[in-house]
């Protein structure tokens, strides 16, 4: 599966590899040259294999609200009622009942677990629908009193404005690329002959539904440029029909294909058809809603399928019963010669390779279709999960990866098929910076991305000998794609920060030292640079081990801690979190004065694999230890005080959030958890949830469990003023965020956590000290935060953060 470092967490997966990142783009154009290059949340371009996990939602996008009724509400989340300030958000809340069975226990190696909102697992029983209604109604009624909601709604909307490019792909001399005008709903495909004639829309997602929940979630070309297979999926889920147009005419072809997952489209370059993975149709009611089930994800297939055929008649190429909760991913080489297939488990970096000759089949895969039992006769490169092995390059039987085998800030390597026991280096490991991704230039160069304390690099090397040819003039931020072919020597790369908007940048690698222009700039009317600052910061956490983290702020602020501060973390599944814009942060720094910081906690990839597992496993604990020091920092430096600070993150930073509010509630004045995992005894039962045992571990395992049960959301919401030290102490104003097609982190999560914090802050004693509101946002037709319609991002921020506003007592400047 070749692509940049992807992996398999709780959010969008593009490859095979780490399940896309939180981070919501536009699907990559990919021919078949470029196909799977695709860093989750880098390097498009680049070749790196990785994961679903339970991804970031993108700094850079949110979500939105419920754009119909719930039924009986009168209200529609996003709308904005009346402000009435009669509620004040010192005042308690009436929460709504909600059952608790407490004949529900689970004995977990010994020890008694109750689980008394079990039936909160169900999303078609009538009590959890009810349950949801009831939320519902408590969360509008108190976002209709948040006075900056409407102001920062309005605000967002007018910065949201503003054009939005891709950096081209290239394939047979046509150049295609996404664009959006500023408030569609998704944005456009678009294909033009050359970069100086008149481009034409290729495909519009915005036309195939009304309310913009339509988004395209993958594409590949096939090699000759003539057809493009693509993936739509609806409301956020992660499943995707997948069909075929006619690039030539824009005619769509017969080919229907579904409940596909977590799947890339690997072309053969007769253009006779494509390769894919898929899983079994869920054993349910046929009318149900995809993306609404919960339903274990097991048995995924590699297919072939014939262009112009019916699904039924797919050529079935791979699969393994004996291990249901195997994945596959599959890539055609440059060359067109030889398929390769990725084997992984988990999310963790590591995978098996395969590969086999197509030469072989002289009239294609089509050889194969009338031979229902055969299946490739694949040959094993690599047979253990000891390492990460993702293809750059090939000459002829010569092939260069993107390894980590003993190099856990990676490195390049290269075998010879014909001596499979001698691996030797290209690209040594470097001692401070992680190697993201390579892409292959001109035939004879290499493009390397690096992080180094956690903003990109990029340099020029000679990919025979590996050596140092040139580094690109780049500014501090992030390198979100390199755009090339292995054929071609020209070259785009899409650039950001926290001040930069957007950069495109386009040179012709003809010579080493090239000249980069600025291809296209994105300018956001009313924003001015100048007006903000950066700054990194180490921090030392709590067993001494420094940990960066970003500021940015307005200038000349004086930091007596009275200012708001938002601190974003993720800190797992070795998702890296870089400089990028968010004209949302811009707007809450501009108008409420907000010090908005990105502490790049242990877990993610910042630093390579050793800092990735040394926020996993048994070491999870670190990622608290991590997130609680960096907001320790900011009130001791100033910045902020406590009831100022306000935590957001999301899916497995929505579990941070909620263990750190469990840990110190007293830290923080506002907590903001997205589609978080929030039941770490069960989140293995549900979906793809069992991938992410690799950075969580199990509570099937006795050595296991005893670690989860010591910081599991669910299992750990307490009564701070029970401690004598900490009499008036309650947990800061909390929004939980979920959505009705996250069929990656299942609303279950949010829901159960909901029902307990309100049970046992609020409603399980008398005259509870707990008068912080503790709420939850559940939208509807809205999955873990991929192919979000832009008025769903822009209405849900401007619910969070109205509801962060009001809660921090923020005032509005102009």
């Amino acid at each position: 599966m070749a692509t940049s470092k992807l992996t398999m967490t709780p959010f969008i997966i593009q490859h095979h590899s780490r399940l896309l990142t939180s981070i919501y783009r536009p699907p990559v154009f990919l021919s078949s040259h470029q196909k799977h290059r695709c860093n989750s949340h880098h390097l498009p371009s680049a070749r790196l294999h990785r994961r679903r996990s339970p991804s970031p939602p993108n700094l850079t996008s949110s979500s939105l609200s419920l754009q119909r009724r719930a039924a009986g509400s009168g209200v529609v989340m996003g709308s904005l009622p009346a402000a009435d300030d009669s509620m004040t958000t010192t005042s308690r809340l009436s929460y709504p009942p909600a059952r608790r069975d407490d004949s529900v226990v689970d004995d977990y190696h010994g020890v008694l677990i109750s689980d008394p909102y079990r039936w909160l697992e169900d999303p078609d029983a009538k009590e959890t629908k009810q349950f949801v209604e009831d939320q519902v109604k408590v969360t509008n009624e108190l976002l209709g009193k948040c006075e900056y909601r409407g102001m920062l709604r309005e605000r967002i909307t007018e910065m949201f404005d503003y054009p939005r490019f891709s950096a081209p792909s290239k394939c047979r001399g046509k150049y295609y690329y996404y664009h959006n005008s500023g408030l569609q709903a998704q944005s456009v495909l678009y294909v033009q002959d050359g970069l100086e004639s008149t481009p034409t829309v290729l495909l519009d997602p915005n036309s195939l539904s009304d309310d913009g929940t339509v988004a395209l979630s993958s594409l590949a070309l096939s090699e000759d440029g003539r057809y493009l297979a693509y993936g739509l999926s609806k409301s956020g889920s992660d499943w995707v029909t997948v069909s075929v147009m006619r690039v030539e005419d824009k005619v769509k072809e017969m080919d229907n294909l579904t409940w596909v997952k977590f799947s890339s489209f690997s072309w053969t370059h007769d253009g006779k058809g494509f390769f894919y993975s898929r899983y079994p149709a869920p054993n349910e009611d046929g009318n149900r809603d995809a993306g609404t089930e919960t339903n274990l994800n097991e048995n995924q297939e590699i297919y072939y399928h014939v262009l112009g055929t019916d699904q039924s008649e797919d050529i079935l190429c791979w699969k393994d019963p004996e291990n249901p909760q195997i994945n596959f991913g599959t890539e055609i080489t440059d060359d067109g010669k030889y398929l390769l297939l990725y084997i992984s488990k988990g999310c963790d970096p590591v995978n098996k390779l395969y590969y086999y000759d197509l030469s072989l089949l002289p009239n294609g895969v089509i050889d194969l279709k009338n031979d229902e039992e055969i299946m490739f006769p694949f040959v094993k490169l690599v047979d253990v999960f000891e390492g990460s092995y993702n293809y750059i390059s090939n000459t002829g039987t010569e092939f260069t990866f993107l390894s980590n085998k003993d190099a856990p800030k990676y490195k390049i390597v290269r075998v010879d098929l014909e001596s499979p026991e001698t691996w030797k280096d290209v690209i040594e490991e470097s001692k401070k910076d992680v190697l993201e991704s390579a892409v292959i230039v001109n035939g004879n160069r290499l493009l390397v991305s690096y992080l180094s304390d956690v903003k990109h690099v990029v340099q020029i090397r000679d990919l025979k000998s590996g050596n140092f040819l040139y580094q690109l003039p780049l500014d501090i931020g992030s390198v979100s794609r390199i755009s090339a072919r292995h054929d071609d020597d020209e070259v785009f790369i899409s650039f950001s920060s926290f001040l930069t908007p957007g950069i495109i940048y386009r040179f012709n690698l003809t010579t080493d030292t090239p000249e980069m222009t600025i291809f296209r700039e994105i300018s956001i009317p009313g924003f001015e640079r100048t007006n903000f600052k950066v700054k990194q910061v180490f921090v030392p956490s709590k067993d001494g081990t420094e940990i960066p983290m970003f500021i940015v702020s307005k200038n000349n602020m004086h930091m007596d801690r009275s200012h708001p501060a938002l601190l974003y973390g993720y800190g797992g599944f070795s998702i890296s979190l870089t400089p990028s814009f968010d004209s949302k942060k811009v707007i809450l720094m501009n108008h409420l004065d907000v010090v908005v910081c990105i502490a790049n906690i242990r877990g993610g990839g910042e630093y390579g694999e050793e800092w990735h597992k040394a926020g996993s496993l048994s070491q999870k604990q670190n990622c608290f230890d991590d997130f609680i020091s960096a907001g320790e920092f900011l009130v001791s430096s100033g910045y902020t005080n406590e009831k100022k600070l306000c935590i957001e993150g999301g899916s497995n930073g929505g579990l941070l959030i909620a263990a750190c509010i469990n840990q110190r509630p007293d830290l923080f004045g506002c907590a903001l958890a997205h589609v978080g995992v929030m039941d770490m005894l069960r989140f293995h039962k549900f979906t793809i949830g069992h991938a992410w045992t690799s950075d969580y571990g199990c509570s099937d395992k006795a050595d296991e469990f005893n670690w989860l049960i010591k910081y599991s959301p669910l299992h750990n919401v307490n009564q701070p003023w029970d401690d004598e030290t900490n009499r008036n102490v309650q947990y800061p104003p909390t929004m939980l965020l979920t959505a009705d097609h996250d069929d990656r982190v299942v609303p279950l999560h949010s829901l159960k956590l909901l029902a307990t914090m309100q049970y046992v802050l609020c409603k399980s004693i008398d005259n509870t000290p707990q008068t912080n509101p503790i709420i939850g946002r559940i939208d509807t037709k809205a999955g873990h935060g991929a192919g979000r319609p832009t008025q769903k991002q822009i209405d849900e921020a401007a619910d969070r953060y109205g509801f962060m506003a009001k809660v921090l007592d923020a005032s509005w400047t102009a």
